[in-house]
């Protein structure tokens, strides 16, 4: 049975050539890139908060995964890449819309009705979809009691988190956002398993740049056909202080620092990144957005992210267990 959380981390880590560690220096520089993961992608949901303010958020995360996506492949052309077939072409663009014009765009558009924190805390159920995904839809692994648990404590966290925003739930307004964020991180989950069946032979980061230049056009696109969009003369400077904050810290560092975490440490110790994300969104939305932090949205993000953690790990048991098998 296959641990799909997991499994995409060791795709990835096996198209990389690995590193020997030829000191511990070098090993810190691995844990420090996975803190610069952890805390850099937790910020992005602040950013993205205050960029929908100036820049419709379609078209905000269009011109991000373009801007990011044309500097990952000027980089893979330079390294010697050619075009890609007409083959991987196709499933750059179904990866794409799977991954980046759905979960991205979506993401980034609930932020303007919801708290990022929020939205952080939602985006983090994704391995809980996976793990019903591949359980209801794919039949490729089962549930034991560890997973079952797990569930129920994600979405547990995520009923004691909206009691704290009972009032806002009563307001039609506030809809929109779970909504988003809900089909954004269920799609997220479903493009995961799509990428684990379908790409094996792609190199990932290679075929990222391609979804987020394809995903950029197609956000663009949507934006301006759908009204969504605004002449580039007229954004405020202060949405493009938000775009350069999310493709340089929020794509290309970070995505160089996963590269560079994947090949040097174990992929269960990089994947920790997941589990801080909505911890540094949560505080940061209240520290700098005046969004609530009470006991009952700490405590629902504790049990939350516990339930994910103990889904992870009853997939690892049901992967040793199928292989003693």
């Amino acid at each position: 049975m296959k641990n799909y959380i997991y499994d995409i981390y060791d795709r990835v880590r096996s198209s990389l050539q690995p590193v020997y560690l030829r000191n511990q220096s070098e090993k810190n520089r691995a844990v420090l890139a996975v803190a610069l993961i952890s805390f850099f992608w937790g910020t992005t949901w602040l950013v993205a908060k205050k960029g929908v303010q100036y820049i419709p958020a379609l078209q905000l995360s269009g011109i991000r995964q373009l801007v990011a996506g044309t500097v990952f492949i000027i980089f893979f052309f330079l390294k010697g890449y050619k075009l890609p077939s007409r083959e991987q072409f196709i499933q750059f663009i179904w990866m794409s819309f799977l991954m980046f014009v759905i979960s991205n765009g979506f993401t980034t558009w609930s932020v303007k009705f919801i708290p990022s924190g929020l939205g952080a805390v939602i985006g983090a159920l994704s391995p809980i979809w996976i793990a019903l995904f591949s359980t209801v839809l794919f039949r490729e692994t089962r549930l034991n009691g560890i997973t079952i648990m797990g569930l129920i404590m994600g979405i547990g966290g995520v009923c004691v988190i909206f009691y704290d925003y009972l009032d806002d739930l009563l307001n039609p307004s506030f809809y929109p956002g779970i909504i988003l964020g809900v089909i954004a991180s269920m799609t997220w989950a479903f493009g995961t398993i799509y990428t684990v069946r379908h790409s094996r032979n792609l190199n990932p980061y290679y075929s990222l740049g391609w979804q987020m230049f394809l995903s950029g056009i197609i956000l663009i696109a949507i934006a301006f056909l759908t009204g969504q969009y605004k002449p580039i003369a007229q954004v405020d400077v202060r949405g493009w202080y938000s775009v350069a904050y999310l493709v340089t810290f929020g794509s290309i560092i970070t995505y160089a620092a996963f590269i560079y975490a994947l090949k040097r440490l174990p992929a269960a110790q990089v994947s920790i990144y997941a589990y801080i994300n909505p911890i540094v969104a949560v505080l940061l939305g209240a520290l700098l957005n005046n969004e609530k932090l009470t006991r009952f949205v700490a405590i629902g993000t504790v049990v939350t992210l516990s339930g994910i953690y103990l889904v992870n790990t009853g997939f690892k048991k049901i992967e040793v267990s199928g292989a003693e098998a």
